[in-house]
């Protein structure tokens, strides 16, 4: 895992420069820097788990790239980040005894990084979970997936999803609003072409449906960036050949059912 949270740190460190690098003259104040948004910024499930983080059910890793970018900076970090929350985790509590995470910004707040969006609605559950069982059901033949849901799920994001982060990143930017805002887009889960049905159950031809589902979510995240001016982080490019169906070592997304080496 410390390879792709290297990566993804670095894009993250380049994309932010004006925000990391102090002027000369400024004294060696860390920089107040909060984490927010789900699993991905989360790093749900990589161990072990941050010393104080807000809750056990967050899945808050003390290697997240948030914690990367916080040591290689020298920022004095407050994260959030959840796995599994929503924008409606910004200004609403995901748990008992968890604060909205809208709470952790304040005027002196100079640098927010985030990854959101991805949960709500159940989006990205429900097109794994819906592609999973459609692609059982043919034995990873055809594109089952495509041919039940058409543009149900894409629909979704530009509909719900877009003035969903919208309105997110406006709070964000009057919480803090001497902060420079990044929201990273999501890295890709299934490769273009070939597949891994041990690994990812979906049928071969709805390979290209489940990336098409992916990039209107990122075209989405990107121009809610745009419009609320923020700064978008394209994992795209970078996530291109470490889906699920690659090996360990390689993958930056676990598979559902990782039997296939």
């Amino acid at each position: 895992m410390r390879r792709p949270l290297a990566a993804v740190s670095a894009l993250i460190i380049a994309a932010v420069t004006a925000a990391v690098a102090p002027p000369a003259s400024a004294a060696p104040d860390p920089l107040p820097y909060v984490a927010m948004g789900d699993s991905y910024s989360a790093a749900t499930g990589v161990f072990p788990l941050a010393p104080d983080a807000p809750l056990v059910l967050c899945g808050q890793s003390a290697r997240n790239y948030p914690h990367v970018i916080a040591e290689r900076i020298g920022a004095d970090l407050t994260d959030v980040s959840c796995g599994g929350a929503t924008t409606s985790n910004f200004t609403g509590s995901q748990y008992p005894g968890v604060a909205p995470q809208l709470d952790a910004l304040n005027k002196r707040t100079k640098l927010v990084t985030m990854t959101i969006g991805g949960n709500d609605n159940l989006t990205f559950a429900s097109v794994i979970l819906a592609c999973g069982t459609a692609g059982i059901a043919t034995l990873g033949n055809g594109s089952p997936c495509k041919d039940l849901y058409g543009s149900t799920f894409t629909d979704t994001i530009r509909q719900k999803t877009y003035p969903a982060l919208k309105r997110t990143l406006r709070a964000v930017h009057r919480k803090a609003p001497n902060a420079q805002v990044a929201i990273l887009g999501a890295p890709w889960i299934v490769p273009r072409k070939g597949g891994c049905f041990l690994n990812i159950p979906v049928g071969r031809g709805d390979l290209p449906y489940i990336r098409n589902v992916l990039r209107v979510f990122n075209d989405v995240t990107e121009r809610a960036a745009k419009r609320t001016g923020s700064t978008y982080v394209d994992l795209s490019r970078a996530s291109n050949g470490h889906d699920a169906c690659k090996p360990p070592g390689t993958r930056w997304i676990e598979p559902m059912f990782p039997l296939a080496r």
